[in-house]
Protein backbone atom coordinates (compact mmCIF):
# COMPACT_ATOMS: atom_id res chain seq x y z
CA UNK A 1 0.00 0.00 0.00
CA UNK A 2 2.96 2.31 0.69
CA UNK A 3 5.06 1.67 -2.39
CA UNK A 4 1.73 2.33 -3.90
CA UNK A 5 1.30 5.53 -2.56
CA UNK A 6 5.07 5.98 -3.15
CA UNK A 7 4.59 5.52 -6.97
CA UNK A 8 1.31 8.07 -7.48
CA UNK A 9 3.51 10.66 -5.73
CA UNK A 10 6.43 10.15 -7.55
CA UNK A 11 4.01 10.69 -10.66
CA UNK A 12 2.24 14.10 -9.87
CA UNK A 13 5.91 15.20 -9.09
CA UNK A 14 6.63 14.34 -12.93
CA UNK A 15 3.84 16.13 -13.78
CA UNK A 16 4.17 18.96 -11.81
CA UNK A 17 7.98 19.47 -13.16
CA UNK A 18 6.61 18.85 -16.94
CA UNK A 19 4.46 21.72 -16.60
CA UNK A 20 6.23 23.73 -15.07
CA UNK A 21 9.08 23.37 -17.99
CA UNK A 22 6.22 23.41 -20.09
CA UNK A 23 5.24 26.96 -18.99
CA UNK A 24 8.44 28.36 -18.55
CA UNK A 25 9.24 27.23 -21.97
CA UNK A 26 5.96 29.42 -23.12
CA UNK A 27 6.98 32.65 -21.56
CA UNK A 28 10.48 32.35 -22.49
CA UNK A 29 8.75 32.04 -26.12
CA UNK A 30 6.23 34.64 -25.57
CA UNK A 31 9.69 37.01 -24.08
CA UNK A 32 11.26 36.70 -27.13
CA UNK A 33 8.69 37.14 -29.21
CA UNK A 34 7.34 40.65 -27.51
CA UNK A 35 11.62 41.21 -27.46
CA UNK A 36 11.49 41.00 -31.16
CA UNK A 37 8.66 42.42 -32.68
CA UNK A 38 8.07 45.34 -30.16
CA UNK A 39 9.31 48.54 -32.04
CA UNK A 40 7.49 51.18 -29.07
CA UNK A 41 11.21 51.69 -27.33
CA UNK A 42 12.48 52.76 -30.90
CA UNK A 43 9.94 55.64 -31.76
CA UNK A 44 11.08 58.98 -31.60
CA UNK A 45 6.97 61.06 -31.20
CA UNK A 46 8.04 64.36 -31.58
CA UNK A 47 10.77 63.67 -34.24
CA UNK A 48 8.44 61.70 -36.13
CA UNK A 49 5.44 64.02 -35.92
CA UNK A 50 8.23 67.28 -37.17
CA UNK A 51 9.24 65.28 -39.90
CA UNK A 52 5.57 64.59 -41.08
CA UNK A 53 4.72 68.22 -40.95
CA UNK A 54 8.41 69.41 -42.34
CA UNK A 55 6.62 67.09 -45.70
CA UNK A 56 3.35 68.94 -45.77
CA UNK A 57 4.02 71.99 -47.35
CA UNK A 58 4.04 72.72 -51.12
CA UNK A 59 5.97 75.43 -52.64
CA UNK A 60 9.07 76.61 -54.18
CA UNK A 61 11.28 73.72 -54.84
CA UNK A 62 8.99 70.89 -53.89
CA UNK A 63 6.48 72.49 -56.78
CA UNK A 64 9.48 72.29 -59.08
CA UNK A 65 10.52 68.44 -58.06
CA UNK A 66 6.83 67.34 -58.38
CA UNK A 67 6.85 68.73 -62.05
CA UNK A 68 10.05 67.12 -62.91
CA UNK A 69 9.01 63.81 -61.33
CA UNK A 70 5.41 64.22 -63.42
CA UNK A 71 7.29 64.63 -66.97
CA UNK A 72 9.79 61.67 -65.62
CA UNK A 73 7.22 59.90 -64.77
CA UNK A 74 4.95 60.70 -68.48
CA UNK A 75 8.59 60.01 -70.61
CA UNK A 76 8.95 56.37 -69.08
CA UNK A 77 5.32 55.74 -69.39
CA UNK A 78 5.70 57.18 -73.14
CA UNK A 79 8.42 54.84 -73.60
CA UNK A 80 7.22 52.00 -71.78
CA UNK A 81 10.42 52.20 -69.55
CA UNK A 82 10.34 50.38 -66.04
CA UNK A 83 13.23 51.66 -64.63
CA UNK A 84 12.57 55.55 -65.79
CA UNK A 85 9.03 55.04 -63.99
CA UNK A 86 10.96 54.10 -60.41
CA UNK A 87 13.07 57.04 -60.93
CA UNK A 88 9.98 59.32 -60.78
CA UNK A 89 8.44 57.64 -57.57
CA UNK A 90 11.69 57.87 -55.87
CA UNK A 91 11.96 61.67 -56.57
CA UNK A 92 8.11 62.22 -56.21
CA UNK A 93 7.40 64.42 -53.12
CA UNK A 94 3.27 63.33 -52.77
CA UNK A 95 3.63 60.83 -49.72
CA UNK A 96 3.97 63.93 -47.52
CA UNK A 97 0.55 65.46 -47.74
CA UNK A 98 -1.07 61.99 -47.48
CA UNK A 99 1.26 60.98 -44.18
CA UNK A 100 -0.06 64.39 -42.90
CA UNK A 101 -3.28 63.65 -43.77
CA UNK A 102 -3.03 59.91 -41.76
CA UNK A 103 -1.04 61.71 -39.09
CA UNK A 104 -4.12 64.58 -38.95
CA UNK A 105 -6.56 62.09 -37.38
CA UNK A 106 -3.98 59.87 -35.13
CA UNK A 107 -3.33 63.02 -32.94
CA UNK A 108 -6.98 65.24 -33.67
CA UNK A 109 -5.09 68.18 -35.03
CA UNK A 110 -7.75 70.02 -37.77
CA UNK A 111 -4.78 72.57 -38.89
CA UNK A 112 -2.38 69.60 -39.93
CA UNK A 113 -5.55 68.39 -41.68
CA UNK A 114 -6.56 71.61 -43.74
CA UNK A 115 -2.19 72.02 -45.00
CA UNK A 116 -2.48 68.09 -46.00
CA UNK A 117 -5.89 68.52 -47.65
CA UNK A 118 -4.82 71.56 -49.64
CA UNK A 119 -1.44 70.69 -50.29
CA UNK A 120 -2.24 67.36 -52.03
CA UNK A 121 -5.24 68.76 -53.78
CA UNK A 122 -2.76 71.38 -55.57
CA UNK A 123 -0.35 68.67 -56.26
CA UNK A 124 -3.07 66.43 -57.58
CA UNK A 125 -3.63 69.43 -59.89
CA UNK A 126 -0.26 70.42 -60.70
CA UNK A 127 0.74 66.51 -61.82
CA UNK A 128 -2.60 66.30 -63.74
CA UNK A 129 -2.34 69.58 -65.63
CA UNK A 130 2.13 68.72 -66.05
CA UNK A 131 0.88 65.10 -67.61
CA UNK A 132 -1.91 66.53 -69.70
CA UNK A 133 0.37 69.05 -71.46
CA UNK A 134 3.21 66.16 -71.98
CA UNK A 135 0.94 64.35 -73.63
CA UNK A 136 -0.74 66.20 -75.73
CA UNK A 137 2.40 67.12 -77.17
CA UNK A 138 3.96 64.31 -77.16
CA UNK A 139 1.35 61.43 -77.46
CA UNK A 140 1.96 57.43 -77.26
CA UNK A 141 1.55 55.63 -80.84
CA UNK A 142 0.06 53.05 -78.70
CA UNK A 143 -0.86 52.32 -75.23
CA UNK A 144 1.70 49.85 -73.58
CA UNK A 145 1.83 48.00 -70.86
CA UNK A 146 3.30 50.46 -67.98
CA UNK A 147 -0.04 52.59 -68.72
CA UNK A 148 -2.31 49.98 -68.90
CA UNK A 149 -1.16 48.68 -65.36
CA UNK A 150 -2.92 51.82 -63.94
CA UNK A 151 -5.94 51.55 -65.54
CA UNK A 152 -7.34 48.86 -63.93
CA UNK A 153 -6.75 48.18 -59.99
CA UNK A 154 -7.59 44.87 -57.75
CA UNK A 155 -7.09 43.54 -54.62
CA UNK A 156 -3.18 43.38 -55.01
CA UNK A 157 -3.07 47.10 -55.23
CA UNK A 158 -5.35 47.83 -52.01
CA UNK A 159 -3.11 45.37 -50.27
CA UNK A 160 0.00 47.23 -51.48
CA UNK A 161 -1.18 50.43 -50.49
CA UNK A 162 -1.93 49.26 -46.89
CA UNK A 163 1.47 47.39 -45.81
CA UNK A 164 3.44 49.58 -47.70
CA UNK A 165 1.79 52.67 -45.60
CA UNK A 166 2.37 50.13 -42.72
CA UNK A 167 5.98 49.78 -43.57
CA UNK A 168 6.38 53.38 -43.97
CA UNK A 169 4.82 54.49 -40.58
CA UNK A 170 7.26 52.02 -38.61
CA UNK A 171 10.25 53.16 -40.81
CA UNK A 172 9.34 56.85 -39.69
CA UNK A 173 8.84 56.37 -36.81
CA UNK A 174 11.81 54.59 -36.00
CA UNK A 175 14.87 56.32 -34.28
CA UNK A 176 17.15 57.06 -37.05
CA UNK A 177 14.69 57.10 -40.05
CA UNK A 178 14.78 53.65 -42.29
CA UNK A 179 15.67 55.46 -45.85
CA UNK A 180 15.85 52.37 -47.70
CA UNK A 181 12.12 51.28 -46.77
CA UNK A 182 10.90 54.82 -47.61
CA UNK A 183 12.48 54.61 -51.25
CA UNK A 184 10.75 50.87 -51.34
CA UNK A 185 7.89 51.69 -50.17
CA UNK A 186 7.64 55.09 -52.69
CA UNK A 187 8.16 52.35 -55.55
CA UNK A 188 5.73 49.94 -54.01
CA UNK A 189 2.68 52.29 -53.36
CA UNK A 190 3.38 54.05 -57.21
CA UNK A 191 1.64 57.31 -56.20
CA UNK A 192 3.09 59.68 -59.40
CA UNK A 193 2.27 56.53 -62.44
CA UNK A 194 -1.93 56.85 -61.49
CA UNK A 195 -2.19 60.76 -61.93
CA UNK A 196 0.28 60.56 -65.40
CA UNK A 197 -1.83 58.17 -66.24
CA UNK A 198 -4.72 60.48 -65.45
CA UNK A 199 -3.08 63.33 -67.63
CA UNK A 200 -2.50 60.58 -70.55
CA UNK A 201 -6.58 60.02 -70.50
CA UNK A 202 -7.39 63.80 -70.27
CA UNK A 203 -4.89 64.41 -73.42
CA UNK A 204 -6.69 61.75 -75.30
CA UNK A 205 -10.26 62.38 -74.25
CA UNK A 206 -10.57 58.29 -73.21
CA UNK A 207 -12.05 58.92 -69.77
CA UNK A 208 -11.94 55.38 -68.59
CA UNK A 209 -8.35 55.63 -68.45
CA UNK A 210 -8.77 58.61 -66.42
CA UNK A 211 -11.21 57.38 -64.32
CA UNK A 212 -9.54 53.96 -63.66
CA UNK A 213 -6.36 55.64 -62.84
CA UNK A 214 -7.53 58.61 -60.43
CA UNK A 215 -9.23 55.38 -58.80
CA UNK A 216 -6.32 53.50 -58.23
CA UNK A 217 -4.37 56.83 -56.82
CA UNK A 218 -7.54 57.20 -54.28
CA UNK A 219 -7.27 53.44 -53.00
CA UNK A 220 -3.14 54.30 -52.97
CA UNK A 221 -4.09 57.88 -51.19
CA UNK A 222 -6.49 56.34 -48.88
CA UNK A 223 -4.90 53.37 -46.94
CA UNK A 224 -1.48 55.01 -47.07
CA UNK A 225 -3.16 57.60 -44.76
CA UNK A 226 -4.87 54.73 -42.88
CA UNK A 227 -1.87 52.64 -41.96
CA UNK A 228 -0.36 56.36 -41.28
CA UNK A 229 -3.13 56.22 -37.98
CA UNK A 230 -3.04 52.67 -37.31
CA UNK A 231 0.49 52.51 -36.57
CA UNK A 232 0.21 56.33 -34.49
CA UNK A 233 -2.51 54.92 -32.40
CA UNK A 234 -1.14 51.98 -31.84
CA UNK A 235 2.13 53.66 -30.62
CA UNK A 236 0.08 56.15 -28.63
CA UNK A 237 1.19 59.33 -30.18
CA UNK A 238 0.10 62.23 -27.77
CA UNK A 239 -3.36 64.11 -28.95
CA UNK A 240 -2.88 67.79 -30.04
CA UNK A 241 -3.40 70.36 -27.05
CA UNK A 242 -6.09 73.20 -27.57
CA UNK A 243 -6.55 75.90 -25.57
CA UNK A 244 -10.16 74.71 -23.95
CA UNK A 245 -11.72 71.42 -23.62
CA UNK A 246 -14.45 72.62 -25.56
CA UNK A 247 -12.51 73.17 -28.71
CA UNK A 248 -10.60 70.00 -28.87
CA UNK A 249 -14.07 67.83 -28.23
CA UNK A 250 -15.21 70.13 -30.95
CA UNK A 251 -12.09 68.92 -33.40
CA UNK A 252 -12.30 65.72 -32.28
CA UNK A 253 -15.56 64.96 -33.49
CA UNK A 254 -15.22 66.92 -37.02
CA UNK A 255 -12.19 64.35 -36.93
CA UNK A 256 -14.11 61.33 -35.95
CA UNK A 257 -17.00 62.47 -38.46
CA UNK A 258 -14.41 62.89 -41.02
CA UNK A 259 -12.27 59.57 -40.78
CA UNK A 260 -15.77 57.65 -40.68
CA UNK A 261 -16.39 59.28 -44.40
CA UNK A 262 -13.22 58.53 -45.51
CA UNK A 263 -13.55 54.97 -43.72
CA UNK A 264 -17.00 54.33 -45.47
CA UNK A 265 -16.12 54.38 -49.03
CA UNK A 266 -12.41 52.63 -47.53
CA UNK A 267 -14.05 49.86 -46.85
CA UNK A 268 -16.56 49.30 -49.71
CA UNK A 269 -13.66 49.62 -52.43
CA UNK A 270 -11.70 46.66 -50.38
CA UNK A 271 -14.90 44.87 -50.51
CA UNK A 272 -15.54 46.09 -54.18
CA UNK A 273 -12.00 45.26 -55.17
CA UNK A 274 -12.19 42.12 -53.33
CA UNK A 275 -15.07 40.88 -54.88
CA UNK A 276 -13.56 41.49 -58.23
CA UNK A 277 -10.54 39.56 -57.81
CA UNK A 278 -12.38 36.55 -56.29
CA UNK A 279 -14.46 36.27 -59.44
CA UNK A 280 -10.92 37.28 -62.01
CA UNK A 281 -9.78 33.92 -60.07
CA UNK A 282 -12.74 31.83 -60.39
CA UNK A 283 -13.08 32.67 -64.15
CA UNK A 284 -9.65 31.46 -64.70
CA UNK A 285 -9.99 28.64 -63.00
CA UNK A 286 -13.14 27.86 -65.05
CA UNK A 287 -12.10 28.53 -68.12
CA UNK A 288 -8.62 26.23 -67.18
CA UNK A 289 -11.00 23.48 -65.98
CA UNK A 290 -13.57 23.28 -68.02
CA UNK A 291 -12.36 24.41 -71.64
CA UNK A 292 -8.74 24.43 -71.77
CA UNK A 293 -8.85 21.23 -70.34
CA UNK A 294 -11.27 19.91 -73.18
CA UNK A 295 -9.21 19.05 -76.53
CA UNK A 296 -12.63 19.59 -78.72
CA UNK A 297 -13.07 23.25 -77.35
CA UNK A 298 -11.05 25.90 -79.17
CA UNK A 299 -11.40 29.58 -77.19
CA UNK A 300 -9.84 32.86 -78.88
CA UNK A 301 -10.98 34.89 -76.71
CA UNK A 302 -12.79 35.70 -73.33
CA UNK A 303 -14.32 39.00 -71.48
CA UNK A 304 -16.65 39.17 -68.49
CA UNK A 305 -19.01 42.23 -67.51
CA UNK A 306 -19.36 42.74 -63.84
CA UNK A 307 -22.30 44.57 -63.80
CA UNK A 308 -24.34 42.11 -65.95
CA UNK A 309 -23.16 39.23 -65.01
CA UNK A 310 -21.78 37.95 -68.12
CA UNK A 311 -19.37 35.68 -69.28
CA UNK A 312 -18.03 35.94 -72.89
CA UNK A 313 -16.80 33.05 -74.70
CA UNK A 314 -15.54 33.21 -78.02
CA UNK A 315 -14.82 29.94 -79.75
CA UNK A 316 -12.89 28.79 -83.11
CA UNK A 317 -14.95 25.79 -83.72
CA UNK A 318 -18.70 24.92 -83.77
CA UNK A 319 -20.22 24.58 -79.89
CA UNK A 320 -22.78 21.97 -79.58
CA UNK A 321 -25.92 22.48 -77.83
CA UNK A 322 -25.09 20.16 -75.34
CA UNK A 323 -21.76 21.56 -74.62
CA UNK A 324 -23.66 24.97 -73.95
CA UNK A 325 -25.97 23.01 -71.55
CA UNK A 326 -22.84 21.22 -70.00
CA UNK A 327 -20.72 24.69 -69.44
CA UNK A 328 -23.96 26.06 -68.00
CA UNK A 329 -24.16 23.69 -65.62
CA UNK A 330 -20.24 23.19 -64.22
CA UNK A 331 -20.86 27.56 -63.38
CA UNK A 332 -23.28 26.49 -61.36
CA UNK A 333 -20.91 24.45 -59.21
CA UNK A 334 -21.15 26.08 -56.11
CA UNK A 335 -18.52 24.29 -54.50
CA UNK A 336 -16.21 25.35 -57.27
CA UNK A 337 -17.18 28.56 -58.29
CA UNK A 338 -19.31 29.78 -55.30
CA UNK A 339 -19.02 33.40 -56.50
CA UNK A 340 -20.21 32.96 -60.11
CA UNK A 341 -23.57 31.68 -59.45
CA UNK A 342 -25.11 34.95 -61.20
CA UNK A 343 -23.14 34.72 -64.13
CA UNK A 344 -24.38 34.21 -67.43
CA UNK A 345 -22.35 32.50 -70.44
CA UNK A 346 -22.74 34.35 -73.80
CA UNK A 347 -21.33 31.81 -75.94
CA UNK A 348 -20.16 32.23 -79.55
CA UNK A 349 -18.96 29.65 -81.86
CA UNK A 350 -18.04 29.06 -85.75
CA UNK A 351 -20.13 26.41 -87.92
CA UNK A 352 -18.70 23.20 -88.94
CA UNK A 353 -18.59 24.73 -92.44
CA UNK A 354 -16.98 27.74 -91.99
CA UNK A 355 -13.91 26.01 -89.95
CA UNK A 356 -13.72 23.41 -92.76
CA UNK A 357 -13.83 25.99 -95.55
CA UNK A 358 -10.92 28.03 -93.48
CA UNK A 359 -8.89 24.68 -93.05
CA UNK A 360 -9.13 23.86 -96.54
CA UNK A 361 -7.96 27.44 -97.78
CA UNK A 362 -5.00 27.51 -95.15
CA UNK A 363 -3.94 24.41 -96.60
CA UNK A 364 -4.60 25.76 -100.07
CA UNK A 365 -2.49 28.55 -99.33
CA UNK A 366 0.22 26.74 -97.61
CA UNK A 367 0.49 24.72 -101.36
CA UNK A 368 0.66 27.95 -103.02
CA UNK A 369 3.35 30.10 -100.78
CA UNK A 370 5.13 26.75 -101.05
CA UNK A 371 5.24 27.09 -104.75
CA UNK A 372 6.02 30.93 -104.54
CA UNK A 373 8.93 30.80 -102.76
CA UNK A 374 10.32 28.05 -105.06
CA UNK A 375 9.64 30.49 -108.15
CA UNK A 376 11.06 33.36 -105.95
CA UNK A 377 14.09 31.27 -105.48
CA UNK A 378 14.62 29.89 -108.91
CA UNK A 379 14.58 34.13 -110.07
CA UNK A 380 17.38 34.84 -107.49
CA UNK A 381 19.26 32.75 -108.57
CA UNK A 382 19.03 33.94 -112.33
CA UNK A 383 19.71 37.59 -111.11
CA UNK A 384 22.45 36.47 -109.69
CA UNK A 385 23.50 35.00 -112.93
CA UNK A 386 22.96 37.90 -114.93
CA UNK A 387 24.85 40.00 -112.40
CA UNK A 388 27.86 38.25 -112.76
CA UNK A 389 27.40 37.80 -115.91
CA UNK A 390 27.41 41.74 -116.62
CA UNK A 391 30.29 42.03 -114.41
CA UNK A 392 32.04 39.77 -116.29
CA UNK A 393 31.55 41.52 -119.68
CA UNK A 394 32.34 45.20 -117.73
CA UNK A 395 36.02 43.85 -116.96
CA UNK A 396 36.36 42.28 -120.39
CA UNK A 397 35.42 45.77 -122.23
CA UNK A 398 37.91 47.70 -119.96
CA UNK A 399 40.60 45.30 -120.17
CA UNK A 400 40.07 45.18 -124.33
CA UNK A 401 40.32 49.13 -124.01
CA UNK A 402 43.34 49.34 -122.28
CA UNK A 403 44.86 46.66 -124.78
CA UNK A 404 44.17 48.90 -127.43
CA UNK A 405 46.03 51.90 -125.78
CA UNK A 406 42.88 53.52 -125.87
CA UNK A 407 42.14 56.07 -122.62
CA UNK A 408 39.36 54.37 -120.80
CA UNK A 409 37.63 55.33 -117.83
CA UNK A 410 36.36 51.73 -115.80
CA UNK A 411 33.35 53.75 -114.79
CA UNK A 412 31.71 50.71 -112.65
CA UNK A 413 34.97 50.67 -110.63
CA UNK A 414 34.89 54.66 -110.29
CA UNK A 415 31.12 54.42 -109.16
CA UNK A 416 31.45 51.62 -106.75
CA UNK A 417 34.86 53.60 -105.07
CA UNK A 418 32.33 56.77 -105.18
CA UNK A 419 29.26 54.79 -102.84
CA UNK A 420 32.46 53.94 -100.56
CA UNK A 421 33.83 57.24 -99.97
CA UNK A 422 30.82 59.65 -100.18
CA UNK A 423 27.60 57.87 -98.89
CA UNK A 424 25.60 60.45 -99.28
CA UNK A 425 25.76 59.89 -103.21
CA UNK A 426 22.54 58.44 -104.26
CA UNK A 427 23.34 58.67 -107.74
CA UNK A 428 26.32 59.11 -110.26
CA UNK A 429 26.72 59.68 -114.02
CA UNK A 430 29.62 61.10 -116.23
CA UNK A 431 29.88 61.69 -120.09
CA UNK A 432 32.07 63.98 -122.25
CA UNK A 433 29.83 66.98 -123.13
CA UNK A 434 30.07 68.56 -126.05
CA UNK A 435 29.46 72.61 -125.96
CA UNK A 436 29.76 75.57 -128.42
CA UNK A 437 29.83 79.26 -126.26
CA UNK A 438 30.29 80.82 -130.48
CA UNK A 439 28.36 78.20 -132.36
CA UNK A 440 31.83 77.97 -134.48
CA UNK A 441 34.34 75.91 -131.95
CA UNK A 442 32.93 73.20 -130.23
CA UNK A 443 34.54 71.99 -126.71
CA UNK A 444 34.37 68.66 -125.05
CA UNK A 445 33.57 69.08 -121.24
CA UNK A 446 33.84 65.71 -118.63
CA UNK A 447 30.75 66.71 -116.80
CA UNK A 448 29.73 64.00 -113.74
CA UNK A 449 26.07 64.23 -112.39
CA UNK A 450 25.58 64.14 -108.75
CA UNK A 451 22.29 62.98 -107.13
CA UNK A 452 22.76 63.66 -103.39
CA UNK A 453 20.67 62.49 -100.52
CA UNK A 454 17.64 64.61 -100.16
CA UNK A 455 18.10 65.41 -96.50
CA UNK A 456 21.14 67.12 -96.54
CA UNK A 457 21.38 71.08 -96.88
CA UNK A 458 23.42 72.76 -99.32
CA UNK A 459 25.98 73.74 -96.97
CA UNK A 460 26.21 70.52 -95.99
CA UNK A 461 26.93 69.45 -100.21
CA UNK A 462 29.35 72.20 -101.11
CA UNK A 463 32.21 70.89 -99.49
CA UNK A 464 31.64 67.27 -100.11
CA UNK A 465 30.83 68.50 -103.60
CA UNK A 466 34.86 69.90 -103.83
CA UNK A 467 36.10 66.68 -102.36
CA UNK A 468 34.19 64.93 -104.96
CA UNK A 469 35.22 66.95 -108.16
CA UNK A 470 39.20 66.44 -106.70
CA UNK A 471 39.00 63.02 -106.24
CA UNK A 472 37.22 62.01 -109.57
CA UNK A 473 39.79 64.55 -111.41
CA UNK A 474 42.68 62.45 -110.09
CA UNK A 475 40.89 59.32 -110.64
CA UNK A 476 40.21 60.03 -113.89
CA UNK A 477 43.06 61.37 -114.98
CA UNK A 478 41.61 64.60 -116.15
CA UNK A 479 42.54 68.40 -116.28
CA UNK A 480 38.94 69.67 -115.91
CA UNK A 481 35.82 68.23 -114.34
CA UNK A 482 32.52 69.82 -114.14
CA UNK A 483 30.45 68.92 -111.38
CA UNK A 484 26.20 69.20 -111.86
CA UNK A 485 23.54 68.56 -109.68
CA UNK A 486 20.85 66.19 -110.07
CA UNK A 487 18.21 67.15 -108.31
Amino acid sequence: MEKNDQNIDTTEHSKNEMKNEAKGLFQSVKKYLIELLDFREDTDHEATINAIKADIPFKGATAWILIFAVFVASIGLNADSTAVVIGAMLISPLMGPILGIGMSFAINDIEIFKKSLINLGTMIVLSLLASFLFFYFFPLSEDNSELLGRVSPDIRDVLIAFFGGLALMVARTKKGTVASVIFGVAIATALMPPLCTAGYGLAKGNFSYFWGAMYLFTINTIFIALATFVVLKLLSFPMHKYANAAKRKRYAIIASVIGIAVMIPAIFTFINVFNKSLIDTQIGEFIKNEIKNNNSLQLIDSDKDYDKKVLNLNFFNEIAEATINDLNNELLNKTLYPNLGDFKLRIKGSDTKSFDLITTAYKDNRVELRESKNIITGLNRQIADLQSTISSLNTRIEQDALNKHQKFIAFSRIAKDTKIRFNDVDKISFANILSSKDFIKVDTIPTAIIKWNYRLSDSVIRPKERELRNWLQKELELDTLFIQREK
